[in-house]
């Protein structure tokens, strides 16, 4: 069985200016997801030495941000997910309403979910975001990744203040 070659289709299709956008290098760009939460930033190294004790630590002041983008219709992240690069995770456990424009913080520490205050509590005292480098992934009720941004303190934190932006 003879083959042909596509050489002379595809020199053709350039010479007409048929594939010129399907062959031009494109960057690489972050995975853009269908949902209106997105993970909008992350104090990921607490202001202060890192102390992790409940009564007299710091990890209230390590938090991500997660905001409703939708321009109309609320959202509830009860069921969402929040994870690490190595599996640690907080659940949504009760209805946390997002109006459209709205946000919530997930801080760590000792709290309560609720929508007042724009806070919802881990209850948990141990850090979850890395200081160096780390994955952080929203995950749908159903297990479909919301969004997700991985980050490096030397790459992303120019100024150095443990807080990178990510939208």
């Amino acid at each position: 069985m003879r083959t042909r070659s596509v050489r002379p289709v595809i020199a053709a299709a350039l010479a007409a200016g048929a594939l010129t956008g399907a062959l031009v290098a494109t960057p690489a760009q972050a995975a853009e997801y269908s949902s209106a939460l997105k993970i909008t930033g992350v104090q990921y190294d607490a202001p202060g030495r890192d102390n992790n004790s409940c009564t007299t630590g710091n990890t209230k002041a390590e938090f991500v941000t997660i905001k409703n983008y939708a321009r109309t219709g609320r959202v509830n992240l009860k069921g969402y997910v929040v994870k690490d690069a190595v599996g640690n995770s907080y659940t949504f456990r009760n209805n946390h309403y997002l109006e459209p424009g709205d946000y919530v913080k997930l801080r760590g520490g000792r709290g309560t979910e609720s929508d007042s205050g724009n806070v919802a509590y881990r209850n948990n005292c141990n850090f979850i975001w890395n200081n160096d480098k780390d994955t952080i992934k929203l995950i749908k009720p159903g297990g479909a990744a919301a969004d997700t941004h991985s980050y490096t303190k030397s790459a992303n934190d120019r100024d150095g203040n443990g807080y990178i932006t990510f939208h």
